[in-house]
């Protein structure tokens, strides 16, 4: 109606406070609308359009409205979740979608199997109580490169991870020992949860966990849902980083994993863990200690 308002005034040179009161509409309202909205609310609005964009391209299209309010938060703003969604559909912005992978996971042939010491009872109150691991791998132009990693589920943190071209026993003692490194280099009691794989059930690693103390545990063949945590955690990478990069060679795909795991455990937001990145509640959780 205020486009026709304006037509009238620039085709046929009615003036707009004849064509207001002919359409019974404020004249107020047209003048606004000509001027364009210049009320603080409005200002507002395009203020958060600009910082909820700048936020989307700084994750690369990573994260949805949850993550991006926590963001906005920190920063100052009084905004809702809700709000942040209509903004960004509103601006056609909507994180990437995750894709399923298929697992890197090769039963072992010995008898000797780990007994199921989780049995789909996930979380833990503290750390160092149970952590989880498993392998994937990254596709490069060189060929596939391996990565094998040590999850605590009581902070979420990757501790330990090692990259390699072959998918082997050495690769998972490598993720082990940096965990165990992580840790001050004593874990005793911890339960590491794993697959039915070659690599954990390989007598190099086994002797490695009992030299540690650490009480190894696995899930049922076959049961991805037995070692969902990792998997979870597969599935976020494969969303933030392998559908996203691409690497030319094996070197760019160490440099650029190691990178994003470094990212995640300063920077990624858990509403499990209060919306705070698993360094940032390990911190939390000293301070409560200390005092």
């Amino acid at each position: 109606m205020a486009a026709f308002i304006a037509a009238q005034r620039a085709d046929h040179g009615v003036p707009y406070a004849v064509s207001c009161r002919t359409l019974e509409v404020p004249g107020s309202w047209f003048y606004k609308w000509r001027r364009g909205d210049l009320s603080p609310r409005r200002a507002r609005r395009e203020r958060l359009k600009a910082e909820v964009r700048r936020l989307f391209e700084v994750h690369k299209g990573r994260r949805g409205s949850p993550m991006i309010t926590a963001d906005l938060r920190d920063l100052g703003w009084r905004v809702s979740k809700n709000t942040v969604a209509a903004v960004m559909a509103e601006m056609g912005l909507a994180a990437r979608r995750k894709k399923r992978r298929k697992g890197t996971t090769r039963p072992g042939k010995g008898r000797w199997r780990a007994p199921d010491l989780v049995k789909r009872d996930f979380p833990a109150a503290a750390i160092n109580v149970k952590w989880y691991g498993d392998g994937t791998d990254i596709d490069t132009d060189e060929g596939k490169l391996y990565l094998d990693s040590v999850l605590d589920v009581g902070s979420r943190r990757v501790l330990g991870f090692a990259l390699g071209e072959h998918h082997d026993a050495e690769l998972a003692y490598g993720a082990l020992v940096m965990a165990v490194a992580v840790r001050g280099g004593a874990v005793p009691g911890v339960i590491m949860h794993t697959d039915q794989g070659s690599e954990y059930t390989a007598a190099h690693f086994r002797a490695a966990c009992r030299r540690l103390s650490i009480s190894q545990s696995m899930g049922r063949p076959g049961s991805a849902l037995d070692n969902a945590v990792i998997e979870s955690w597969h599935s976020t990478l494969e969303f933030e980083l392998r559908r996203v990069e691409h690497f030319a060679t094996r070197a760019a795909a160490r440099a650029g994993v190691a990178a994003w795991i470094e990212d995640y455990n300063h920077h990624r937001r858990h509403s499990s863990l209060g919306r705070v990145s698993p360094v940032d509640y390990e911190r939390s959780l000293a301070g409560r200690d200390a005092a």
